[in-house]
């Protein structure tokens, strides 16, 4: 396939040199051709962006020539189809008879299910952490319901998010998630060797809970105006004093962090976000 495309590069010849002198748009467009040729060939699966949130090839476009590429790289041969012979159907109308034609299909041939299985499943990359976040860094966070307070960073989780917490009793924030992308990590740390992170505070762990109860009409407009307090479960608040007992013995060694967890991080009248070192 490559190869054929190649020779018809080398096809696209000028007539001579004194074309080429004479006239720079035989190069130009030899050259476009070349470059569309191979970015078709070696940049089969890229699907760019053309606008904000708005990519070149729909999902289904993208699904199936990432399926052929993969079947075609991992030579996967879909057994042909043994189509049966068609034969003509005669048909009687009134004192004659007629042959009918058999029609095409309208829809286009499907893709076989050995194909199509070969890029079925998806592995989750493991998401690349930053340099500056480490365990034990003082991170900002900038977005959401406790933006500008700072937080100790614990580990990354399995998804790549960060396992971040207050401590609660410094300033309030309880054992989170976050993105790498909402926070700022500063280059002030604390030792956080002795702090031990069980094994159930994972992904799941933070997994919200499926709601099946379901109310009547009645009910529903009678509790309308009532707002109940979401319960947290003893478990939560045992892992919260568990991995905060450990952070608040250190503090309690540098009397500043404990001021400076406390203190929320913002911005004064003429500083810069960019001019700051953190």
């Amino acid at each position: 396939m490559c190869d054929n495309k190649i020779l018809s590069i080398h096809s696209l010849k000028l007539k001579n040199d004194d074309d080429a002198m004479d006239d720079g748009r035989l190069v130009i467009n030899r050259r476009f051709w070349i470059d569309k040729i191979f970015s078709q060939t070696d940049r089969a699966l890229d699907n760019k962006f053309v606008a904000k949130g708005l990519r070149l090839y729909s999902a289904r476009s993208v699904a199936n020539r990432t399926r052929t590429f993969v079947a075609k790289k991992n030579k996967v041969v879909a057994p042909k189809k043994v189509v049966a012979p068609v034969t003509p159907v005669e048909k009687t109308f009134g004192k004659g008879k007629r042959v009918i034609a058999v029609k095409a299909s309208k829809f286009a041939p499907s893709i076989p299910a050995e194909i199509r299985s070969t890029a079925a499943k998806k592995v989750q990359q493991k998401v690349a952490l930053r340099k500056t976040i480490t365990p034990g860094t003082v991170l900002i966070i900038l977005a959401g319901r406790f933006a500008g307070k700072r937080v100790v960073a614990l580990k990354q989780l399995d998804s790549g998010l960060i396992l971040i917490t207050g401590p609660f009793k410094v300033n309030g924030v309880p054992l989170r998630r976050i993105d790498q992308r909402y926070v700022i990590a500063t280059s002030t740390k604390i030792d956080v060797s002795s702090v031990k992170v069980a094994a159930t505070i994972n992904d799941a762990y933070f997994a919200a809970e499926k709601k099946t109860t379901k109310k009547s009409e009645g009910a529903f407009f009678s509790d309308e105006k009532k707002t109940e307090k979401k319960k947290i479960a003893d478990s939560r608040v045992a892992d919260q004093k568990s991995v905060d007992s450990a952070i608040l013995a250190v503090l309690k060694k540098e009397k500043f962090l404990t001021i400076y967890l406390k203190t929320k991080f913002y911005l004064k009248k003429g500083e810069f976000p960019h001019q700051l070192k953190f």
